[in-house]
């Protein structure tokens, strides 16, 4: 609708301003649809790098007007400073243009998404088009909610009942117990079948141990969970809340990033690791060469690792230890003076340069850049059992280099896999270009000053 709406805008704009736009086309060297269609994709990517198309709905018309607002003005500027209109106007001219076109764009923008919103709100409050919910807890916190839900339709939810949490038994003065559904255990069970699409949160300030099982159990990328923030939380600036008319919410995203930051992130990643092959083929050569010289074995060592939502993948990258290394002891932690890595391997792993070939995986969009190290299925298996909220790292792709290892050290223990998932959920948690930049300088960094292991 955002694209139909500007298309017609540009028509409207056109017809009350035919003589000024045909000149400046003329200039631009481009016909009246042509150009048209270009700017009907322009706003529309800029809508989307504005985040006008998350998976919100019955949002604030208000919130949404001066986001669209605020959106138009910039999108106005660039095309200002973009579009070459030459000699053939003067500045003023130029400029009273330009606001003419972005009222037209705003205007336009603005009532569209006010008809949309309006009518959602109105099927809303008649329980149609709600977002099917389950509420997690049965406490006060939990009833609280639960009647917000009920009488203000247009927050969007409709709730199918309540789950309880770790044998807390509802209060009879409440009188919920009817509307209890199961139990946290069963979480997969019930969202499957009551097609869950939204897992609100909230549990009592006193239970506040029982929210990483919670969140752990519901580790589901197709599902939205928020919590219900306690006055604690919200006066002590402990977290960062959204609202939604009025209901304060911590919103647990299913999706680490904007779409736009996702496609550069991926554009970025095949990019890089086409000149990355490219420019370092004759190094790799010699690496290669120097690994068949040095020991016995395959130059590439192929394993199976975890990748993105538990997908296994194939991994490469140079061998650095002896031939059948694990034969007799199976899978191992690295150490220190490690005794299976070759002579080479100990600089490979040290220049971190056994990685290299991973830009053959990057390429082929199992791997990042930058990401939380994949790791095996022996040790994914015993992780995900004794480190609450592993599995939530598998939400992004897996990188040959992350925010973990440039900042912990190489796993030896368990103890050192728990401290680098934090750095991992952190990485998660706050994925973002400038961050993914970062990590990659620290890591050239870390290659030249030799601090692999």
């Amino acid at each position: 609708m955002d694209f139909l709406i500007v298309l017609a805008g540009w028509f409207v704009f056109h017809t009350f301003f035919e003589e000024s736009i045909n000149m400046h086309l003329r200039h631009l060297e481009v016909d009246f649809a042509e150009a048209g269609v270009f700017l009907g994709l322009y706003w529309s990517v800029l809508f989307v790098v504005a985040g006008l198309y998350k998976k919100l709905y019955l949002v604030s018309r208000l919130d949404e007007f001066f986001k669209v607002l605020k959106t138009t003005i910039i999108g106005a500027l660039i095309l200002y400073f973009l579009l070459d209109f030459g000699n053939n106007a003067s500045f003023d001219a130029e400029r009273i243009l330009v606001i003419q076109y972005w009222f037209v764009v705003f205007t336009a923008a603005a009532i569209n998404r006010f008809i949309i919103r309006t009518i959602q709100r109105f099927y809303a409050r008649r329980g149609k088009g709600l977002h099917r919910t389950i509420i997690i807890g049965t406490g006060q916190n939990a009833k609280v909610a639960y009647d917000d839900l009920i009488r203000n339709r247009t927050l969007g939810m409709d709730v199918m009942g309540y789950v309880q949490v770790n044998g807390k038994v509802p209060e009879p003065e409440l009188g919920i117990d009817d509307l209890v559904i199961g139990h946290l255990d069963e979480i997969e069970q019930i969202i499957s079948q009551n097609r869950v699409q939204e897992v609100l949160v909230a549990i009592e300030p006193e239970r506040r141990k029982d929210l990483i099982d919670v969140i752990a159990k519901i580790d589901n990328p197709d599902i939205t969970l928020k919590l219900l923030p306690d006055f604690y939380q919200l006066v002590s600036g402990l977290n960062k809340t959204n609202q939604i008319f009025g209901m304060p919410i911590i919103e647990i995203s299913p999706e680490p990033m904007p779409i736009w930051e996702r496609i550069v992130k991926r554009s970025l990643d095949i990019i890089v690791s086409i000149i990355g092959i490219i420019l370092t083929a004759p190094f790799l050569m010699i690496l290669a060469i120097m690994v068949r010289i040095d020991s016995k074995g395959p130059i590439i060592y192929a394993q199976r690792r975890v990748g993105r939502n538990g997908k296994h993948f194939t991994m490469y990258k140079f061998r650095t230890m002896y031939t059948d290394a694990e034969a007799k002891s199976g899978p191992m932690w690295a150490q220190e003076n490690d005794p299976r890595v070759t002579r080479l391997g100990f600089w490979l792993r040290k220049l971190r340069l056994d990685e290299l070939p991973q830009f053959i995986n990057v390429l082929h969009g199992t791997m990042s850049l930058v990401g939380p190290r994949p790791e095996r299925p022996h040790f994914v298996d015993q992780f995900k059992h004794q480190i609450p909220l592993y599995t939530r790292r598998l939400r992004v792709r897996p990188g040959i280099t992350g925010w973990a290892q440039v900042k912990w050290k190489y796993d030896t223990s368990l103890d050192d896999v728990k401290e680098k998932t934090k750095y991992d959920l952190y990485y998660v948690e706050n994925i973002s270009l400038k961050m993914d930049l970062k990590i990659l300088i620290i890591t050239i960094l870390t290659m030249i000053k030799g601090k692999g292991q």
